[in-house]
């Protein structure tokens, strides 16, 4: 089975350059960094920034979001770019203060309200995807609230982030939920630390049908291609190809430098390129 290789949606980092960078180099597919359908919906410039798709590589956006009224504004006067895959909801965000606003996490028990959200963007004719945690907390996940959502909800596909909510990215996420997950019928794409050749195999093994990389993807924007078995590019053309691809797309400095002091290195920190779910 070939399995489908996404580059995760990542706060600070996740800009044209890098989901080109990482296209060229064996993504299948890439996301934006989140964004806030409330500011989309305003028409704020700079949420508006974070969603552009300049360069025809398959991307789907990806929304915090609550409000059918702010989706129906927003998808009003949207206009896909070329390389538009369609929205992908964010209900795994683990940040205490989406949660309290009802974002991230606290949205895994609304289904109806997702569902609602769901049939308006697929009224449009767009694909909507769903990436998600475990739960909020261990008892959310050991009462399966992943599974309902699963089970619930009309999405395009699942990626499911293999850590509850409460759960930092030091703690090893849980692939026993994947064998699960997958018997519901539906389409999942595991995430959570798939950073090597023996891990990829398991997960194909499980039957998922892809895997989402985010933060490894900052050290090694070739890790997609070696993944698949097509080499190993060098980290020093890594980094001459990406500033190419900054300056062509005006990428921010503080932007660059967050990649930039990541690429060709063996860790990331958490703050900087977290993965918003």
């Amino acid at each position: 089975m070939k399995l489908q290789f996404m580059l995760a949606p990542l706060e600070n980092v996740s800009d044209n350059a890098l989901r080109e960078l990482c296209f060229r180099h064996g993504a299948d597919l890439t996301f934006t960094a989140m964004s806030r359908l409330s500011g989309l919906a305003a028409k704020n410039a700079n949420t508006g920034k974070k969603i552009e798709i300049l360069n025809g590589v398959p991307t789907q956006i990806q929304l915090a979001a609550q409000k059918e009224n702010d989706l129906a504004s927003f998808l009003g006067w949207f206009e896909p770019a070329k390389g538009f895959a369609g929205f992908n909801f964010n209900i795994g965000c683990p940040s205490p203060q989406y949660m309290k606003q009802g974002l991230g996490c606290a949205m895994m028990k609304r289904l109806s309200k997702l569902n609602r959200m769901m049939g308006l963007v697929k009224s449009h004719g767009y694909a909507c995807s769903v990436k998600m945690r475990l739960g909020m907390n261990l008892f959310e996940k050991q009462n399966k609230v992943y599974l309902n959502v699963i089970k619930g909800v009309d999405a395009d596909f699942f990626i499911v982030h293999a850590r509850h909510g409460a759960e930092r990215y030091d703690s090893p996420p849980d692939y026993s939920i994947f064998p699960e997950c997958v018997a519901t019928g539906k389409d999942i794409i595991a995430n959570g630390n798939v950073d090597s050749p023996e891990k990829v195999a398991l997960m194909r093994d499980m039957g998922v049908k892809g895997v989402m990389i985010g933060r490894a993807a900052v050290c090694d924007p070739g890790i997609f291609g070696r993944l698949k078995g097509l080499g190993e590019p060098d980290a020093a053309a890594l980094r001459n190809e990406y500033l190419v691809l900054a300056g062509k797309y005006g990428t921010s400095n503080k932007l660059r430098n967050i990649v930039l002091k990541r690429l060709g290195q063996s860790d990331v920190i958490e703050s900087e390129t977290a993965e918003m779910g």
